[in-house]
């Protein structure tokens, strides 16, 4: 049985030369189902939870062909690929909502930090300890994720050194999360973290991977993997939902899967050792993402990222094909083979493009690719 799956999507508007422009504002005052970060140059849409790959994809699709088609009554304006402020600038902010508290503590704490732009993944599980049982091993296994989606190369005009730049400079808050033992673990942590002031609200707890719901910490109902760059092809991301899905499922049918079960590290300090390893893979796939040399939660092997995608996808193939979504989960397959989106973009540079050529160019193809898809599968909306 599939679970149910929806996305929060952040996503930058500007020219269709590159630069960024903060609109949403006057996005979120017009449209309906946008909601304002606290930078004006990002905007974000979510989708409704679902079980079908099908739906999933004109949800994904729907809401940027009309957005698109909503810039235009503003000016020379559309949609921009990527998850940092590629050409900048990075020196100020631009509120969206100048009266919002938490928005100036975001502001001042961080800066342009997390003006950045990304697709959270969220995964209905309502058994609070099944769902920890899952958000332990997709933390130790979220920097595979990240190596498949970085989309960010580029900062202020310069090329990082970073497939992730996003994830380079995102500020992880608070420093050090365990992996959470139990709800009640879950619960405990929380509230310290609140009450020394760590946390300023429950949303504040930017991870990898964190346990959502309804009522945090206490009514919990879905993981949510917020590694991932915005990836801006629908069907390569619906490509890595469907990884995290039959691996979950695995999961499921398999629960000695579970890090603090069958990982080899020292039972003692198992917890804190995993959260290291991972951490560090988390920046090792940051920098060099599907070509990171990274280390395995189960035994500390190293393995090339892309290797240990591509054992995984083995491994799930049969539960994705037994549950009706292996034709979902095989463009996965030309993301191994060539490239993810940074390393297309970096090749490109290295071809002799400028950065503004490479992101004019992605803008472009992004457009051409959904309005065909809203065409050929979601005829309401292009209608």
């Amino acid at each position: 049985m599939l679970l149910s799956k929806g996305f929060e999507i952040e996503i930058y508007t500007g020219t269709p030369e590159g630069d960024i422009v903060g609109l949403s504002d006057r996005i979120v005052a017009d449209l309906h189902g946008f909601v304002r970060e606290p930078d004006s140059r990002n905007v974000e849409y979510t989708t409704p939870p679902l079980c079908q790959y099908e739906k999933l994809l004109c949800e994904l699709v729907r809401p940027r062909h009309e957005l698109r088609r909503y810039l235009k009554t503003l000016g020379n304006y559309t949609l921009i690929p990527g998850s940092t402020l590629a050409l900048g600038p990075t020196d100020r902010f631009f509120r969206s909502d100048p009266g919002n508290p938490y928005h100036s503590y975001i502001e001042h704490t961080y800066g342009t930090t997390v003006v950045t732009a990304s697709v959270h993944i969220n995964i209905g599980i309502a058994d609070p300890e099944l769902l920890m049982r899952a958000c332990r091993l997709v933390r130790v296994e979220a920097p595979l994720y990240l190596a498949l989606t970085a989309s960010s190369p580029f900062l202020n005009g310069q090329v990082t050194g970073s497939h992730s730049s996003r994830w380079q400079v995102f500020p992880k808050t608070p420093a050090l999360v365990p992996l959470f033992e139990s709800h009640q673990h879950h619960i405990d942590w929380m509230e310290a973290q609140l009450a020394a002031g760590a946390m300023q609200n429950v949303r504040h707890l930017w991870s990898a991977v964190r346990p959502n719901g309804d009522r945090r910490p206490y009514n919990l109902n879905r993981l949510e993997l917020r590694i991932c760059d915005l990836i801006i092809d629908p069907v390569a991301l619906l490509a890595v939902t469907a990884l995290l899905e039959a691996r979950l499922i695995q999961l499921m049918e398999t629960p000695s899967l579970d890090p603090l079960v069958s990982s080899q590290f020292s039972a003692a300090t198992r917890n804190a050792d995993l959260v290291a390893l991972s951490d560090a893979n988390e920046s090792a796939a940051a920098r060099h993402s599907l070509d990171a040399t990274l280390y395995h939660w189960q035994d500390g092997r190293p393995m090339m990222a892309r290797d240990w995608i591509g054992e995984l996808y083995q491994e799930v193939w049969p539960i994705a094909k037994a549950n009706g979504i292996g034709c979902f989960l095989s463009p996965l397959q030309k993301i191994l083979r060539e490239g993810n989106e940074a390393q297309r973009w970096q090749r490109q540079v290295e071809q002799g493009q400028s950065i503004r050529q490479v992101v004019t160019a992605a803008i472009q193809t992004a457009q051409v690719y959904e309005d065909a898809l809203a065409r050929d599968l979601c005829q309401p909306c292009a209608a």
